[in-house]
């Protein structure tokens, strides 16, 4: 019997990388990218011959014995191999840069503290000497805690070239655009969205809307990955779709170039003559990402009373105690208010956690002033905290309608380790002096008589 095949109707997707141009998406995805044809081993990682007379080499960012889940790892295919970025070291300064542990003799890091945006200066600043260190915790030599940074950048790095084998660094941006070339590719930044450099990846930082200023989290600890949602189930939070890792690309210059590595939280240089992002193709899961803030969907109350902060958990970096985070990295964005009979803004506490704040734009709610964009606030571990007299006053008496709360994006740096401030942050940021008193004109409103509210 014969049988009539009917022609296909379907489709093929025009972009088989996907729908940003330029990236793939996914969190932790094992990729594929190459950016000649055939560039890229099918089949195998290690061809005794790699076409295009390239050199096969691997980037490990976990122990090779790390369990599978965890493991990762990225094979590249390049021009040269990576010693041939590396020759005689020279050490050098960048003083504003500082990694745990520093703890400076007569700066005092208990108490709680809120910094106004650090401002630009004429100086002319690359991504390295554009760098200021505000606080530093755990210790950078056995791979516990982090530090905070503010950068601010006007000029481009040429022909220079960085890489952290201490940590992986988040960036998040607040002003201004940058690029950031790296072996892996190629990813553009601005402000509300994020990017994740891994450690021992090599790039180049270049402004493309200056001058830029910004927050960066060292992670001196295990890799960033998404919080478990527990109970919320499969999606809200952060979804793995909307992270976007770059695909391949590479340059094949021939000219004098400076390589800065920082490692045990000191800055060596070596010279070499050549540019080192020479990575044609490349296949595996230890990569840079970049994500939008704006596609991060709020999760909360829906009827009275709210959920601890940490609902808010964007990525989290774990430490050796099962469910307090070496980092967290939370974020406070728009979102509508709808709790019946509920005080809304965050209630006053203190806790085991170390938490800095960065405003990237707009009003926090518990801080209607004070906090601006571009700011920064610190309250270390077991330090009280909470709305000043006139959020709390507004929102004790306010009419709880629905309400969107708009205009608003800030974030937390959260450790489990105290956060130790730097010469720089105690005496040379612009430090609100008087920050203390925000909570100085609240009121006791005690009322003992039996029966009265």
């Amino acid at each position: 019997m014969n049988r009539q095949t009917n022609p296909t109707t379907m489709k093929s997707a025009a972009t088989p990388m996907g729908t940003h141009e330029g990236y793939m998406p996914g969190f932790g995805n094992d990729f594929e990218t190459e950016a000649l044809p055939g560039a890229l081993p099918q089949g195998m990682n290690s061809p005794q011959k790699c076409n295009y007379g390239l050199y096969g080499e691997q980037l490990s960012g976990t122990a090779f014995t790390a369990p599978s889940h965890q493991n990762e790892r990225t094979w590249c295919y390049r021009i040269r191999p990576s010693v041939k970025h590396s020759h005689r070291y020279e050490k050098i300064e960048l003083p504003y840069w500082k990694s745990a542990p520093h703890i400076p003799q007569d700066v005092t890091s208990l108490g709680q503290y809120r910094w106004d945006p650090l401002p630009h200066t004429p100086e002319k600043l690359t991504w390295l000497t554009g760098m200021r260190t505000m606080t530093t915790a755990g210790d950078v030599n056995t791979q516990v805690g982090m530090a905070s940074h503010i950068y601010l950048v006007t000029d481009s790095m040429v022909d220079s070239y960085f890489y952290s084998a201490d940590s992986e660094l988040l960036v998040v941006p607040q002003e201004g655009r940058l690029r950031f070339c790296t072996e892996l590719g190629v990813i553009d930044l601005e402000p509300k969205e994020i990017a994740i450099l891994p450690r021992g990846l090599l790039y180049r930082v270049e402004v493309l809307e200056g001058p830029a200023r910004g927050f960066v989290c060292e992670n001196y600890g295990q890799k960033f990955e998404l919080p478990g949602r527990g109970p919320i189930g499969a999606n809200c939070m952060a979804n793995r779709r909307d992270f976007k890792t770059p695909v391949a690309a590479f340059e094949d210059r021939e000219v004098p170039s400076t390589v800065t590595i920082k490692w045990c939280g000191q800055f060596h240089e070596t010279k070499i003559g050549h540019s080192p992002l020479d990575v044609v193709a490349w296949h595996g899961n230890y990569a840079p990402v970049k994500y939008d803030l704006r596609t991060y969907c709020p999760v909360g109350a829906i009827l009275f009373d709210h959920p601890d902060p940490s609902i808010f958990t964007v990525l989290t970096a774990a430490s050796g105690v099962e469910g307090t985070a070496n980092i967290d990295f939370v974020l406070f964005r728009e979102r509508w208010m709808v709790a019946e009979d509920t005080f809304r803004p965050p209630w006053y506490h203190k806790n085991v956690m170390s938490e800095l704040m960065g405003n990237i734009y707009g009003q926090y709610d518990a801080k209607p002033k004070g906090f601006v964009p571009g700011g920064m606030s610190l309250h270390n571990m077991m330090l009280p905290h909470g709305p000043d007299k006139n959020a709390f006053e507004g929102a004790s008496n306010a009419d709880l309608k629905a309400e969107k709360l708009d205009n608003t994006m800030s974030f937390m740096f959260e450790t489990r380790f105290p956060q130790h401030l730097t010469e720089f942050a105690a005496k040379q940021a612009p430090l609100q002096d008087d920050y203390i008193d925000c909570w100085s004109d609240i009121e006791k409103k005690f009322d003992g008589t039996p029966g009265k509210k």
